[in-house]
């Protein structure tokens, strides 16, 4: 037999969580007739919601035992909900997908075709359309791979979702990266494997709304930047051989002009501009520096990814407890 770990962050989910778990119970029941050799373990982690997300799980535990779930003491992000689904997940296959369907689970029998027969590690999606989102955000989000495909020795490919389907071997391999900073598509990429793409269209979701901000993306592919490339920290020698060009030019250019043609030159204006110029260089060069010395002190640290405050274990242990006391009490 060989066991499939479905792992599923979630923050503030409530209105779309049991929508999700009928449509995977129903996929994977499917799966499990056709290939008898599967059975399914649904690893939730509650990213600190504060919507009755917590709740849910709780009942989905108490009825089904394939389910689990792990609930963070506050929210530390998508990324570290994927770290403490992969860290806890049991299974010989692994799969990571939202909970929102936008990742949907029909795909799942397609991507274990080709994971199944050994020729390929991960099977994962990729939108080849942006529908639903705004033209802005699209823009952005293309120009990001172009420039981190360009910067950056590993290569990320445009519209690459974070569901995939794994074998446990490129699990182990991911976990070994136990950096602070993630950033989980460029791990993904960096560790290699054979993958296979499966293109297709935007879905959207069908309750709720989305937690991601476009100043909250944005802030992430600044992560992904800095986690996976270090060109902006060439942008301050660059940016000197270029002050420095500039100055020796308009030096030899403030010469000719007053030997040659006898013209004063504005001293007050000329000095101002320059002082701006070298100033906005240099708060700017580090203020690059300074990110990456932030990362690398962050790292230092060794603070947990994580922290969780509920399972499902310790959950149904503390309601047995109390209703042993409330029987003691009555009798």
């Amino acid at each position: 037999m060989k066991l499939v770990s479905v792992v599923v962050p979630c923050y503030n989910e409530q209105e779309v969580l049991p929508m999700f778990y009928d449509e995977i119970t129903r996929v994977t029941g499917e799966m499990a007739k056709t290939y008898p050799e599967l059975t399914f373990e649904y690893l939730f982690i509650n990213d600190g919601s504060k919507d009755n997300t917590l709740s849910i799980l709780r009942s989905l535990a108490e009825k089904d035992k394939r389910v689990r779930y792990i609930s963070f003491s506050r929210n530390f992000g998508k990324e570290s909900g994927m770290f403490a689904g992969l860290s806890n997940a049991k299974g010989d296959y692994v799969v990571v997908m939202d909970a929102d369907l936008q990742h949907p689970p029909s795909f799942l029998p397609e991507m274990y075709s080709y994971v199944r027969d050994g020729e390929f590690d991960c099977a994962t999606t990729r939108r080849v359309s942006r529908k639903g989102e705004s033209k802005i955000r699209s823009w952005f989000a293309r120009k990001f791979y172009k420039i981190m495909n360009k910067i950056s020795q590993t290569e990320i490919v445009d519209g690459a979702q974070d569901f995939r389907f794994m074998t446990r071997q490129m699990v182990d391999s991911i976990l070994e990266m136990t950096e602070y900073n993630r950033f989980s598509k460029g791990i993904f990429s960096w560790v290699g494997f054979r993958t296979r793409y499966i293109e297709y269209e935007n879905v959207e979701r069908p309750a709720g709304t989305t937690s991601w901000s476009f100043w909250g993306l944005f802030k992430y592919s600044l992560e992904g930047i800095m986690a996976f490339s270090t060109a902006p920290l060439a942008i301050a020698s660059l940016l000197g051989i270029i002050s420095c060009v500039i100055a020796f030019i308009l030096m030899i250019v403030t010469v000719i002009k007053t030997l040659a043609f006898g013209e004063d030159v504005a001293g007050y204006p000329t000095t101002i501009c320059v002082i701006f110029l070298l100033s906005g260089l240099q708060l700017f060069c580090t203020g690059i520096l300074g990110q990456y010395l932030a990362k690398t002190y962050m790292e230092t640290k060794h603070r947990p990814i994580y922290i969780a405050s509920e399972t499902e274990t310790s959950y149904l242990e503390r309601k047995k407890e109390r209703a042993e006391a409330e029987q003691k009490k009555d009798e």
